[in-house]
């Protein structure tokens, strides 16, 4: 049986410059062994399988895959599951907000017809685990990122369902230095940030993001720590309450993610960005 299938690019306006991510639509019926065998076989970070919602207040359900393992929430399948769902006639309940059913509950999603690009961003779920990271942590951070720990200006648990803990260094050319030991790392995501300079900059902070799983990668641009980072950066008064960040710069891509703080909503962030679709098919199960 074959069920319609789209390849995504999240978080950049032009095509393979951002984040890749396979979303199979129709995806009822289907095992876990299978969508577990078809997110490894496509390799990419995430692999995304759309199904009927089973929760009365969601417009659908997604369940997230890594090639690895499930995750019961990431950002950048939920932003490019959302616009392959509206692109394949998606309609949601009311007119400028999807709400997404997922492992971590319902994720409202919100559609920016304003901006020059539309542009989709979901509002950033509660943090699992927050707080200060125990000296060790740190150490062990440094020993992984192959730098000193006196280097790490601030860090933070900022796990929203992945797992990150993060850090914070001086520059962005610091942050685009660091040569990862994902031996090292030994099980924790890891997720690092720096402010930019410069009153002409297109982003005001470089994130970078790192998996030990599989031998250990970089994920291109990464929806789930960017939410979690804007909740500990403007909450400790690091960020203003609308930035961009820049993420995916030493893989070749030019990931750009719009992060912004509305007061107006109890104080809900939100995180968005462009997709555009660079694939579109059937695949076979």
């Amino acid at each position: 049986m074959t069920r319609p299938f789209t390849q995504v690019d999240v978080f950049t306006e032009v095509a393979l410059r951002g984040n890749p991510l396979a979303v199979v639509h129709e995806a009822d019926g289907l095992s876990d062994a299978q969508m577990q065998a078809f997110a490894r076989w496509t390799n990419l970070s995430e692999t995304s399988f759309l199904l009927r919602a089973n929760d009365p207040g969601a417009d659908y359900r997604v369940r997230i895959f890594t090639p690895a393992r499930e995750l019961p929430f990431a950002g950048h399948p939920t932003l490019g599951s959302c616009h392959a769902w509206l692109e394949r006639g998606g309609v949601p309940r009311q007119a400028n907000e999807v709400v997404q059913q997922c492992g971590v509950g319902l994720v409202r999603i919100r559609r920016d017809a304003a901006s020059p690009t539309p542009r989709l961003a979901f509002a950033a779920p509660p943090l699992r685990k927050t707080g200060a990271v125990a000296p060790a942590v740190i150490a062990q951070i440094a020993r992984s990122l192959q730098i000193e720990a006196a280097a790490i200006q601030a860090s933070q648990w900022v796990d929203n369902g992945p797992g990150w803990v993060a850090v914070m260094l001086a520059s962005r050319d610091a942050v685009l230095a660091l040569q990862p030991d994902y031996a090292a790392m030994r099980g924790l995501e890891l997720g690092v940030v720096a402010p930019w300079t410069g009153a002409d900059a297109d982003a005001q902070f470089e994130v970078r993001a790192f998996v030990p799983d599989a031998g250990g990668y970089e994920d291109p641009v990464t929806g789930s720590l960017n939410a979690s980072l804007a909740q500990w950066l403007i909450g400790a008064g690091l960020a203003p309450s609308r930035y961009v960040a820049s993420q995916g710069t030493v893989l070749g891509r030019a990931g750009r993610v719009h992060v912004e703080r509305d007061d107006g909503e109890n104080g809900a962030i939100w995180v968005g960005g462009a997709s555009v679709s660079c694939v579109r098919g059937h695949v076979a199960f």
